[in-house]
């Protein structure tokens, strides 16, 4: 497991337990033991099964898991997805925050697939953003993909990102030009991508070398076919950026962009209802 995501366990953990779990430890016999089952209580995607299955071991390694669906499956009202059992008062303990990281990750999964499957049939592909929950961007991301979402850049590392903020010197195409050259040189793995907000700027972006991705922000479906023509080929790639919702992407999907990024499947996902149920043991 990732050492972020190890330590952010622990965190959760030490967050919600505290000094300790007053209620497990006064009315829960030190000696009884159980079995429980974490099960889905609408349909969605899964994510974070194994994070949640870590959160039981980590409270105590008396605790047997057993992930029953795997992340990125698919599930409907009543599906068992985990069995812990060992000491009640330890899967009690855990319970709530094992069920935080899965309701949240599998909610950004379940949100990731509506979108993607409402551009099923066309060649578009959906990006996440860097609009994550701070310290859970690995997880999130690894929902998106999960719920067949694709993942874009990782963080101000792996890809060079070029908004107008960035466009402050005279010259600018010649200034971006000697940039990419420069970057492209010191980090030939780091992609460059350029932010369009007018069709005059996707027009000078093209006649750049170097140039992987071309940002169409905030563009009419008109504007974004547009963009696509000028193209003239399958390089640079072009993404679109802005007024995206479940109603919109399939028009955006269809003007022929290759990517569509979507910051609400991290920032607006609703946690899947998910719960854990003790049965009783016979």
């Amino acid at each position: 497991m990732d050492a972020a995501v190890s330590q952010l366990i622990d965190l959760a953990l030490a967050e919600d337990i505290g000094p300790g779990d007053v209620t497990s430890t006064y009315f829960v016999p030190a000696d009884r033991r159980s079995r429980a089952y974490i099960n889905a209580r609408e349909d969605g995607v899964l994510a974070g099964t194994e994070v949640a299955a870590e959160v039981f071991r980590r409270v105590s390694d008396e605790i047997e898991v057993r992930v029953m669906l795997e992340d990125g499956s698919k599930v409907s009202h009543g599906a068992l997805v985990i069995e812990v059992s060992g000491p009640s008062r330890a899967i009690l303990t855990a319970e709530r925050t094992a069920l935080n990281f899965l309701q949240r990750l599998s909610g950004v999964a379940t949100l990731t697939s509506r979108f993607v499957k409402a551009v099923s049939g066309t060649d578009a592909r959906i990006l996440d953003t860097r609009k994550t929950t701070p310290g859970w961007r690995l997880l999130e991301k690894a929902a998106v993909l999960a719920g067949g979402g694709t993942n874009h850049r990782m963080g101000l590392y792996d890809r060079a990102m070029v908004k107008d903020n960035h466009l402050v010197a005279e010259g600018k195409l010649e200034y971006l030009q000697q940039a990419i050259v420069a970057l492209k040189k010191d980090h030939p793995g780091v992609g460059v991508e350029l932010e369009a907000d007018h069709l005059e700027q996707v027009k000078d972006f093209l006649s750049l070398t170097g140039v992987d991705y071309i940002l169409l922000d905030n563009m009419t479906l008109g504007e974004l076919r547009e963009a696509v023509q000028m193209r003239k080929g399958a390089s640079p790639s072009l993404e679109a950026s802005g007024g995206v919702n479940l109603t919109t992407v399939r028009g955006i999907a269809e003007t022929g962009v290759d990517y569509i990024s979507v910051g609400a499947v991290t920032h607006s996902a609703v946690g899947l209802d998910l719960g854990l149920d003790f049965v009783e043991e016979k």
